[in-house]
């Protein structure tokens, strides 16, 4: 991660305003604009569940941005910038994304479940891989709902420009990925929300629960969500129920959850600083996408990759 370059580093004197953490963070709509992105993270989870499974943990889903990143970057003329299982081995290792091994598993993973394949004519010797194009397509979705979030926050017509150009996801998802490795809130939050980002789907829980809460209750102290029964809860997500009970439990020890009425079979609560610390890691999120727009965007060209990536 150290010599990653932040978006934020690439747009200094461009002259657009770049909405940063604070700015986002401080907007009084944002909860209402958070839910409706949420939403739409849902519904590329609910057509896509093992493709969206490259995102279920907060690791495979910064493993899932190296590789993308790899792959944008890579250059035709020049196979040591191929995405190899060895090169992607050594970029994870070098940015603390995960372990060798790690690394090594989720590309075996991501290969048998044709999220990415080999590809066709390469070199025998070094099997360079690409992303499958279901697997461009859904990630296009998930930033498609984080431009137009942006949108909403500032009236800004980032997402249409980037349906005009989607060519240009190949220069904007390597600065989004060098953002990311690059924010201390996305990669070391908070108390509650580091517990869940372990959790297999662990981010589709968080944001199922925070997509079925009222942006009106948002200044309760305990805030309703839409989730009753662990047990549906559990089975939608594809997890074992025993596994989401303990996290949820260990949350409710936090005092971050809990029930309005019998435990498990009452409308679940989550607590207003659990509520904040999710909201705080979006923002952050979304000021890593709209520094690394607005670099793609008012370049309009490729920006070189910074040593580790």
């Amino acid at each position: 991660m150290g010599n990653a370059i932040s978006p934020c580093e690439l747009i200094q004197g461009i002259g657009r305003s770049v909405l940063n953490l604070q700015d986002i963070a401080g907007h009084p709509a944002l909860h209402r604009y958070v839910q409706e992105q949420s939403q739409s993270l849902i519904r590329i989870y609910e057509e896509s569940p093992r493709l969206a499974s490259i995102f279920a943990t907060q690791q495979r889903w910064l493993l899932g941005h190296v590789g993308l990143a790899m792959h944008f970057r890579r250059d035709p003329n020049d196979r040591r910038k191929d995405l190899t299982v060895s090169r992607f081995i050594e970029v994870v290792h070098k940015n603390a994304v995960a372990s060798r091994n790690t690394a090594d598993a989720f590309i075996k993973e991501m290969l048998h479940y044709n999220i990415a394949e080999y590809v066709a004519g390469g070199d025998g010797r070094t099997h360079p891989l690409q992303p499958t194009a279901a697997t461009i397509e859904r990630f296009t979705g998930w930033v498609t709902a984080h431009l137009r979030t942006l949108d909403h926050i500032d009236g800004g017509n980032r997402l249409a420009r980037f349906l005009e150009r989607p060519d240009m996801l190949a220069t904007l998802q390597p600065l989004v990925a060098d953002g990311l490795l690059a924010s201390k809130p996305v990669r070391e939050p908070n108390q509650t929300f580091s517990l869940f980002i372990w959790l297999n789907n662990g981010g589709i829980v968080m944001d199922w629960l925070m997509s079925g809460i009222n942006p009106d209750h948002a200044g309760l102290e305990r805030i309703p969500t839409g989730v009753v029964s662990i047990g549906d809860f559990a089975k939608w997500l594809k997890l074992s129920r025993t596994h989401l009970g303990r996290k949820l439990r260990t949350a409710e020890e936090l005092g971050s959850i809990g029930w309005l009425g019998q435990r498990g079979n009452s409308v679940m609560w989550v607590s207003h600083g659990f509520y904040d610390e999710y909201m705080i890691v979006q923002a952050a999120k979304l000021a890593v996408v709209d520094s690394a727009f607005a670099a793609c965007f008012s370049t309009d060209r490729r920006v070189p990759p910074p040593p580790n990536l």
